[in-house]
């Protein structure tokens, strides 16, 4: 199993940073270059490392997540190149295009379609993993909101490796869900660049920074809870924006940055630009995280069908769309 995991780490990580066509210098972290197509790969391979290390694992264990796509992914690639047995716990809002491929290379997939008290589904899913946890003798749930190896993923590889690839910060911009990456860049990048404002964007509908319930039709970004680890990042600002900003922030990087990324970097860049064009200084470096990349989202964020049914009507409100 360390053999296998030492094989994947070298495809995981030193992700490119891409300087978008701006009036303002904005750079892009593009996490979809990570071998399992998302920033997730980075947490998921160093939960299992460390997991391995301290003997919460072995090969009969059956490892068992909550995941809207991306984190459980990386966790069914990495566990099936160890020999492991992996359960995937999913719900409605997953992409079809991540569903298809979770069950293909999963253990196990779960899909629960009963909503929670927040009008969503992660604490179900959440109700879910526990359940099977307490009935399962040698199961183990990474539980990517409180693990601290989660955002420490972060603080070790994607915020050192921003550190050595820049001088000079002065605004980054994270989407949030379960908040591990905000914590763990926050936390490495205050390191180096004291001054940096880091600023965290959600959705409508979230309950991280919000007790605000409203539906949320876009997955990747938000979460029905807030994490019990939140407090532990070092952040300035926090953005709230609409599922229509948010798809409208997609289609503008495709059409005007050649970027074809999901609704997480259509969030942050969104952010970074409503921010930048007022307050940034000629000078001003900036960088946005983008997780992962548009294509899982065809059926959704990119389908005026599915987004005049589900978001906004996009022929009478916004040209950039057609």
């Amino acid at each position: 199993m360390d053999a296998s995991l030492t094989a994947i780490s070298r495809l995981i990580g030193n992700t490119g940073m891409h300087k978008l066509n701006l009036p303002f210098c904005l750079y892009a972290k593009l996490e979809f270059q990570n071998l399992f197509g998302s920033i997730k790969d980075r947490p998921a391979l160093f939960i299992l490392q460390r997991a391995l290390e301290k003997g919460l694992i072995d090969q009969d264990t059956i490892i068992i997540e909550s995941t809207s796509g991306n984190f459980g992914l990386a966790l069914a690639g990495i566990c099936r190149s160890m020999g492991i047995r992996f359960i995937s716990v999913i719900d409605p809002n997953i992409s079809r295009q991540k569903e298809q491929l979770l069950r293909l290379i999963s253990y196990k997939v779960i899909k629960v379609t009963e909503k929670d008290e927040t009008g969503g589904y992660l604490l179900s899913r959440i109700r879910t993993v526990k359940e099977f946890m307490a009935k399962t003798a040698n199961s183990f749930n990474p539980n990517q909101y409180e693990n601290h190896d989660n955002y420490l993923s972060y603080y070790y590889t994607l915020g050192s490796e921003i550190c050595t690839s820049l001088d000079r910060l002065d605004y980054v911009f994270v989407s949030v869900s379960s908040c591990g990456t905000l914590i763990g860049l926050s936390r490495r990048l205050k390191e180096k660049f004291p001054s940096v404002r880091i600023v965290a964007v959600d959705i409508e509908g979230s309950m991280i920074f919000s007790d605000k319930i409203k539906t949320r039709k876009i997955s990747g970004i938000g979460a029905s809870m807030r994490s019990p680890l939140l407090d532990l990042a070092v952040f300035d600002d926090v953005l709230i924006l609409s599922q229509e900003e948010i798809a409208e922030g997609c289609h503008e990087l495709l059409m005007e940055q050649s970027l074809f990324l999901g609704p997480s970097s259509g969030a942050a860049y969104v952010g970074a630009k409503r921010i930048l064009q007022s307050q940034a200084e000629p000078e001003s470096v900036s960088l946005f995280i983008a997780p992962d990349h548009g294509v899982s989202y065809l059926d959704n964020v990119y389908s005026k069908e599915w987004l005049d049914k589900n978001v906004i009507n996009i022929k009478e409100k916004h040209e950039v769309f057609e």
